[in-house]
């Protein structure tokens, strides 16, 4: 039977990052807190917590600190009588993995509607679409906005829709770099812009357009206001969300490269088989909202 103080105290630590603002939430001293982490690991034989600033969890650190939330999020299924604390068991959040764009586009509507309906507070973590259903498989989240295709052990997975994107450049970068228009040669000397080493979807562009590996200047820029910004200042093109790019394409800030080779990056809800409320609740709201957002 696992010691479930320790357990939240391992838990803690890793959410909040020190002994310190561990010792805070729980209401005890710093002390204590290392003294329950510190009883946790002898007890298993094992490290969980690598001490640092921020402190970071070992695999098992991260794996029973994933159990206890969602240990912690079926108590919130619990009747009064059984849990009588139930104002600390909502203030519980349910972690969630987003990619960036999503979040930039059409998710804040589904938390803002999930958040009016259900008053559950949300731990949003960032990733590339193609990567946080391994955050789901290591159980650090319980639900995740992903392009990946895969079934998740343990998880249902639902279609949510497309995202489209169009490679978009300033008319005064466009001027300079393809006066002549857009082809292989000129690809290989423009700057493009990507959201971090596993960004792909330039590439894909390229590749699937010109049927050539990108090979070009790249500025690495991980938010998505300052891709569209710097991609508007003539700094690099870029593949913007559509639903972003518009107003600019409008307004002709942003130009498409090749208007008639867009892409649409088909995006999957992957959530936990939990019997809680308000990942159903959380559910209803995402696929209301990517109905309307999305292709």
């Amino acid at each position: 039977m696992l010691d479930y103080p320790a357990l939240a105290a391992v838990a803690t630590v890793i959410n909040e990052g020190t002994f310190e603002r561990a010792a805070t939430v729980l209401g005890i001293t710093p002390s204590a807190v290392s003294q329950r982490v510190r009883g946790l690991e002898e007890r298993l034989g094992t490290v969980l917590i690598i001490r640092g600033q921020p402190c970071r969890p070992t695999k098992m650190g991260r794996t029973l600190t994933a159990h206890f939330d969602r240990v912690r999020l079926l108590e919130t299924e619990l009747g009064p009588d059984l849990m009588p604390d139930r104002e600390e068991q909502r203030r519980h959040p349910l972690k969630v993995a987003v990619n960036s764009d999503s979040l930039a586009t059409w998710f804040p509507e589904a938390a803002r509607a999930f958040g009016h309906a259900a008053g559950t507070p949300l731990d949003l973590v960032l990733d590339d679409e193609a990567h946080t259903a391994e955050r789901l498989r290591s159980g650090e989240v319980v639900a995740a906005v992903t392009a990946e295709t895969g079934e998740v052990q343990g998880c249902r997975k639902i279609p949510l829709g497309s995202l489209p994107y169009a490679a978009c450049a300033s008319p005064a970068f466009v001027a300079r770099f393809f006066p002549h228009g857009v082809n292989a040669q000129r690809l290989a000397e423009a700057p493009c812009l990507r959201f971090d080493q596993r960004d792909s979807l330039q590439a894909r562009w390229v590749r699937n357009t010109f049927s050539i590996e990108l090979d070009a200047p790249i500025y690495s820029v991980p938010s998505t206001q300052a891709f569209i910004d710097l991609a508007g200042a003539g700094l690099a093109w870029g593949m913007q969300p559509l639903i972003l790019a518009e107003p600019h394409l409008a307004a002709g800030t942003l130009v498409e490269l090749l208007p008639d080779t867009r892409m649409a990056v088909a995006l999957n809800w992957i959530v936990a088989r939990l019997p809680v409320k308000s990942l159903d609740r959380l559910t209803d709201a995402v696929r209301s909202t990517a109905s309307l957002a999305l292709q």
